[in-house]
């Protein structure tokens, strides 16, 4: 008998082993949180560095960006503590009435909106400005994930299965487009045609999605004048150095400056307000300068990972059989990935200037806390995934 229960017992090896892997089911990603807190905290520090100037001048308190910044941190901190703790099926049964939402924003942005800089983009709301187009970026990822879901069979055989979300997506598009809001259009246009080629829709609509929205992109700029502005000084910002290509030319010189090491932290001479938006839409300019290629290397690397491990989660999520945790995952690792290629691509001259913040990093209120509210999502599904797989790991459901 004795015998016996010592073969049935684990060896200390099998037991640790069985520990460890309990307590991976029940926690979650750990590399995917390191990442963020690394990422996360660059943004702290980069902020500082690029706000300084422009927040003496004009608050005549150095550190007004850097609290600033960390009061919406600590809400987007506040944020993910109660997306945590929502089940992934909450987004996937509510995903109509936030879909609503999105679009009651977009409308209340333009009836009620602050202009700022020649665009309606900020919701007043006592001493805080909400960018309405965020959160409605959310929104539909989440629809159209639970779109996918629901109508999978539709979306690979039927071309009005593939349509319907592009309609909707046509809509939030006319809205913002009205803000005007055209950076937002195309990261949500680029996250919806590859989550859908994903969802397995036929290659030719695929292409035809693409050479559709190019060409809509195309005649949105020919027929908007401060567009067109923007395209030609982003082909010879040296023309016009003073004038349409002022913003560019600062950031390159930014990057220049940067070389292999960059001047050193705090050393940037482009953020002394030569670059505008230093602290914001062009924060990887100074990063550039003050780290070099390397440092720029390396945050880039960051994110790389960050993306990559979202990604991954995803595709788990898809191999395990849970459909809308696995698209809404690649939704938003898709949508965090093309907004900092478009971030990078603008500050280092690659792409023409848009509005765009460096995910995580830039100083952003309404950014920041939705993409706080992504990764939490993010680490949501993750958790879930992992607790769908914990009674095989532990041996059965009365272990």
């Amino acid at each position: 008998m004795k015998q016996m229960l010592m073969n049935l017992m684990p060896s200390p090896s099998e037991a640790i082993a069985l520990w460890w892997q309990r307590d991976e089911a029940n926690s979650y990603d750990k590399l995917f949180l390191v990442l963020l807190a690394l990422v996360i905290c660059v943004g702290i520090i980069m902020v500082t560095s690029a706000s300084v100037p422009v927040a003496e001048r004009l608050y005549d308190n150095p550190m007004h960006f850097t609290i600033r910044h960390l009061v919406y941190l600590v809400i987007g901190l506040g944020a993910s503590y109660v997306v945590l703790n929502v089940p992934v099926s909450w987004w996937h049964n509510t995903n109509i009435l936030l879909l609503m939402l999105a679009l009651a924003l977009l409308i209340a942005v333009l009836l009620f909106g602050r202009n700022v800089n020649g665009s309606t983009r900020w919701l007043a709301l006592g001493p805080f400005n909400i960018q309405a187009a965020e959160p409605a970026k959310l929104f539909f990822f989440v629809y159209l994930a639970s779109y996918l879901v629901r109508r999978h069979e539709e979306v690979r055989e039927n071309i009005k299965g593939f349509i319907k979300p592009l309609i909707v997506l046509f809509v939030l598009a006319v809205l913002l487009l009205m803000q005007p809001d055209l950076g937002t259009v195309i990261v949500m246009f680029a996250t919806a045609v590859v989550l859908l080629f994903l969802a397995g829709a036929k290659l030719w609509q695929f292409f035809c999605l693409i050479f559709t929205g190019l060409a809509a992109i195309g005649v949105l700029i020919v027929y908007s004048e401060y567009r067109w502005r923007r395209v030609t000084s982003f082909l010879d910002p040296w023309a016009d150095p003073f004038g349409n290509g002022y913003q560019l030319t600062q950031s390159l010189m930014a990057f220049g400056r940067g070389s292999w090491f960059g001047q050193g932290l705090g050393n940037s001479v482009q953020k002394l307000e030569y670059l505008p938006e230093a602290h914001t839409d062009f924060i990887f300019a100074v990063i550039a300068e003050e780290t070099g290629l390397v440092g720029v290397f390396v945050i880039l690397s960051l994110l790389f990972l960050l993306v990559s491990r979202a990604l991954w989660i995803g595709n788990k999520a898809l191999f395990k059989g849970m459909s809308f945790h696995g698209f809404l995952a690649y939704a938003l690792a898709i949508w965090i990935g093309f907004q900092t290629c478009v971030n990078v691509g603008v500050a280092s001259g690659v792409l023409p200037t848009k509005g765009l913040t460096l995910p995580f990093i830039s100083s952003g209120g309404s950014s920041l806390i939705i993409m706080m509210v992504a990764a939490a999502l993010l680490l949501r599904i993750d958790f879930e995934v992992r607790l769908k797989g914990r009674h095989a790991i532990s041996g059965g459901p009365h272990a």
